[in-house]
């Protein structure tokens, strides 16, 4: 399975932070926003990722994640110069799927939480129709509301319904077969101008093939798209990292756990971040690997 990290938007609710950056660099207490999906691709057991974002913040992701080897990894790059839907980035990536499944992450969703990683992975094992997930949230009327059986069969889907169905959200991470591409194709702009994740997931339910994984209590899902969430987000990481000693999603650990690199690979990326909690965190595990 391969993976696309969509990164695109401009990111206006965050003005003035994302006038001249990316709101997908900005960062989560520790890291770039955008290792936080990254790292959940990663441990779903992905190595192919495409980061999609516009053209004048490209040369920035580049600079930043490279071309992916030094973590295992093999990273390509496309641009959407327009925001045009969430679907839109399988059309954009069409060359890179070829005939593979593919996940799609969003570049501000975080994850965290019990049992995230072995559900990934299942996921990742799809070879046909679509998972999407659902996550329990007091203001259903804001998101896109998943409606499911005891199955796990998804009923129907709607997007920021007056009347909800369920009080299940459906978050930005998506698990298409390699059909997704020709579906993508037959979605109509909304009213908006904008190719609809959800209408693309109404294919996917037309053909009886689309089910939901739903998210236990135990999982916290932020979306760091405002202000607020933001700070929230960092707080949390934050809060985490220093009652455990352990960082999250953190790609260099992520990729030395996945076998992606060895230990000596490990500890040539600590002794290049050395001089601060992050590159010490890294070499510290080298250490206790020993």
């Amino acid at each position: 399975m391969k993976g696309i990290i969509l990164a695109g938007g401009k990111g206006t609710r965050l003005y003035p932070l994302t006038i001249a950056m990316s709101k997908q660099l900005l960062p989560v207490y520790d890291k770039p926003m955008v290792y936080y999906p990254l790292s959940m691709l990663m441990l779903a057991g992905i190595r192919e990722v495409l980061i999609i974002s516009t053209p004048d913040a490209l040369p920035a992701f580049r600079e930043l994640l490279k071309d992916g080897s030094h973590w295992g990894m093999k990273f390509e790059y496309k641009e959407q110069a327009e925001p045009r839907g969430l679907a839109d980035a399988f059309l954009v990536g069409r060359e890179f799927i070829g005939d593979s499944p593919v996940c799609l992450i969003l570049g501000d969703n975080i994850f965290y939480g019990e049992g995230m990683i072995s559900l990934l992975q299942k996921c990742a094992s799809l070879t046909e129709g679509a998972f999407i997930f659902g996550y329990r949230v007091t203001d259903p009327e804001r998101y896109g509301i998943v409606e499911f059986d005891a199955d796990e069969n998804v009923i129907s889907i709607e997007e920021k319904p007056e009347s909800p169905k369920s009080n299940f959200a459906v978050p930005g991470i998506y698990f298409y077969d390699n059909q997704v591409v020709q579906l993508a194709e037959k979605v109509k702009p909304s009213a908006r101008g904008e190719i609809e994740i959800t209408d693309l997931n109404k294919l996917y339910l037309e053909r009886g093939q689309l089910k939901v994984r739903v998210f236990g209590r135990g999982v916290a899902w932020l979306d760091a798209g405002t202000h607020d969430s933001l700070l929230q987000a960092a707080m949390f990481i934050e809060a985490i990292q220093n009652r455990q000693g352990l960082m999250i999603s953190c790609p260099e650990e992520i990729a030395y756990r996945m076998s992606f690199i060895n230990k000596a690979q490990l500890q040539k990326l600590g002794e290049a971040l050395r001089g601060n909690s992050y590159g010490d965190y890294l070499l510290e595990i080298v250490e206790k690997e020993k």
